[in-house]
């Protein structure tokens, strides 16, 4: 996948929640409420985040581990269906912190050939390790995750100004993808 590829799909996925918010803000404050104890939408990412971590380790070509590989892959996939059967609490938190580590890594992957060719490629290297931070704490502390909607949410004036913000930060992630990192 190409930089700006990428930068367009992650502007376009962050920015389009953004719209939302900003046109019913109070339906937007109650959906993203509900979020942490989704259990439908939990399972849902736990299980994108399983496919997407044994598509990563499958395509591994590390001879180190290439005769345990075939285990390791049956491993992770009885580690995500166990999940979503035994780790119920805060499971759309789990899978979400999954689901941007992984993300994560693609782009870092996608943006490390491409460092040396302009400094706005360390915004999404940036933006990947600030992923990084979040998937780790919100896999060990579910609940700060939760804490921090309520307290996002707590008014239409947060709502707003929030939604504001990442929707800038998405417009311009989208301009660096169509512009700057044309070429990428």
């Amino acid at each position: 996948m190409s930089l700006s590829l990428l930068s367009i799909l992650l502007g376009a996925g962050m920015g389009a929640p953004q719209l939302f918010g900003l046109a019913k803000p109070e339906k937007f404050a109650k959906t993203v409420q509900k979020f942490p104890r989704n259990f439908p939408l939990g399972v849902f990412l736990m299980l994108l985040g399983t496919a997407w971590f044994v598509w990563n380790v499958y395509i591994e070509p590390v001879a180190d581990f290439s005769v345990f590989k075939p285990y390791m892959i049956g491993a992770f996939i009885a580690i995500g269906i166990f999940s979503c059967i035994y780790v119920q609490d805060f499971l759309a938190v789990r899978g979400l912190a999954v689901v941007i580590l992984l993300l994560a890594k693609l782009m870092v992957d996608t943006g490390r050939p491409h460092l040396g060719q302009s400094p706005w490629v360390l915004l999404i290297q940036y933006w990947a390790y600030f992923f990084v931070v979040l998937g780790i704490w919100f896999t060990i502390t579910p609940w700060r995750l939760r804490d921090f909607l309520i307290w996002a949410t707590k008014s239409k004036a947060r709502v707003i100004v929030g939604c504001l913000l990442r929707l800038a930060f998405a417009v311009f992630v989208i301009f660096l993808g169509l512009t700057t990192f044309r070429a990428m």
